[in-house]
């Protein structure tokens, strides 16, 4: 099941909830054999080449394989085109402070990596300009606050320069949800400077343990009930919001569940996005089966949550557990988003990007493919933002 046909390469299953080790080539090769070790913990190998059979570049879709007037779009082959996906739904163009990557420079890292289809989120907690500081957890004591100057920027620029193979969606992500009460006057004014072009919200913090020592404060339940107004537009909009909220830490894996839960049951008609699954780098060492099952429960309380596998940190955690969420997610198919999380400081090269992508994707190379089509090739997001795109089906003979 987990192991390629016809290849000696180590495939493994390491998802850190969403990631999965590749095949590589190796000294130390190990072949997996599904009926005897598919529920073992798998060990780490080396990352994936990025090519394609016989050693060539991995083969890349265009835009237009993905729109709906293409009737001749072909299937997709899983076996000889890449198990990255074309969607990176939780994207950062900007760093928390600093210079960024720039926008030409960043078309072509998803060009190379055959991502079509991104979401600009802005950063949700913006360092102070004058401390100079690049990464809010090398900067203890500096303040990160919520800002529109990401989403300004992010706005100008997707303006700015164009791209034909690649479409982005704009996320509005100033709002201070635990702090102020204004929102509605500052989205009346990105109506006005930018009509139409924002379509998503987030990434926003509820909780992250992660920036305390930057400031932040955690989102009480009489927050949550005055964000009404908001939620309404977004509703009324058709906008989905992605919301960072830590479950919990290691010490208590459930700590803050029953503020997602108050949040869920408020607006349960909005569209809302929990980032990374609720983990975190405070929560290395929760039970996967107890994980799973709280994800399941609320998916099916909550038929408008959808959940993201960003972040790159989850591999480090819990990618021994590749079994239970390959499960999961073939079993829930319609309701997770793929992303890197990744954050554009001008110092990161492509092969940075790239890693992420693998790492934050390696979980797809073993889902069926049902969870493939919708979340590697976008079928779920393009029916949450309403695009005029779908994914192309995956060819009969690539199945697992």
């Amino acid at each position: 099941m987990f192991t390629p046909k016809n290849q000696t390469a180590v495939c493994l299953i390491i998802p850190a909830l969403l990631i999965l080790a590749g095949c590589a080539t190796t000294k130390t090769e190990t072949v997996i054999d599904s009926a005897k070790d598919a529920n073992k913990p798998i060990p780490v190998v080396a990352q994936s080449t990025g090519t394609g059979v016989g050693g060539g570049p991995l083969p890349k879709r265009s835009l237009n394989d993905f729109k709906k007037s293409n009737v001749n779009a072909p299937c997709y082959d899983r076996k000889n085109e890449p198990f990255t996906p074309v969607v990176d739904s939780h994207f950062h163009p900007r760093p928390f402070g600093g210079k960024a990557i720039t926008p030409p420079e960043l078309y072509r890292f998803f060009d190379e990596a055959g991502v079509r289809f991104v979401n600009y989120y802005g950063i949700g907690q913006v360092l102070e300009l004058k401390s100079e500081c690049t990464y809010y957890l090398d900067c203890p004591g500096v303040n990160a606050e919520p800002s529109v100057k990401n989403d300004f920027v992010n706005g100008m620029e997707v303006t700015a320069y164009k791209h034909e193979n690649l479409n982005i969606v704009l996320s509005m992500t100033f709002m201070d949800i635990s702090k102020r009460d204004d929102i509605l006057k500052t989205i009346k004014m990105y109506d006005k400077e930018f009509p139409g072009m924002f379509k998503w919200a987030g990434e926003l913090n509820v909780v992250k343990a992660a920036l305390t020592k930057n400031g932040h404060t955690y989102v009480t339940p009489e927050n949550i009930a005055k964000w009404a107004p908001f939620m309404k537009v977004l509703r009324e909009r058709n906008i989905p919001v992605t919301l960072h909220s830590d479950l919990g830490n290691d010490a208590n894996p459930t700590l803050y569940l029953p503020l997602m839960q108050k949040v869920l049951a408020t607006y349960p008609n909005n569209k809302i996005v929990w980032a990374h699954m609720g983990l975190s780098k405070e929560l290395t060492k929760m039970n996967p089966d107890l994980h799973v099952s709280i994800m399941k429960k609320i998916l099916d309380q909550y038929p408008n949550l959808y959940l993201d596998i960003s972040w790159d940190v989850l591999y480090e955690s819990y990618r021994d557990f590749g079994p239970i969420f390959i499960k999961f997610f073939n079993e829930n198919p319609d309701r997770i988003l793929p992303g890197t999380d990744f954050v554009a400081a001008g110092h990161k090269e492509y092969k940075t990007y790239a890693n992420e992508l693998d790492l934050t994707s390696r979980v797809l190379k073993y889902v069926n493919d049902d969870a493939f089509r919708q979340i590697a090739l976008g079928e779920n997001y393009f029916k949450l933002l309403g695009l005029d795109y779908q994914a192309p089906q995956v060819c009969p003979s690539a199945a697992n």
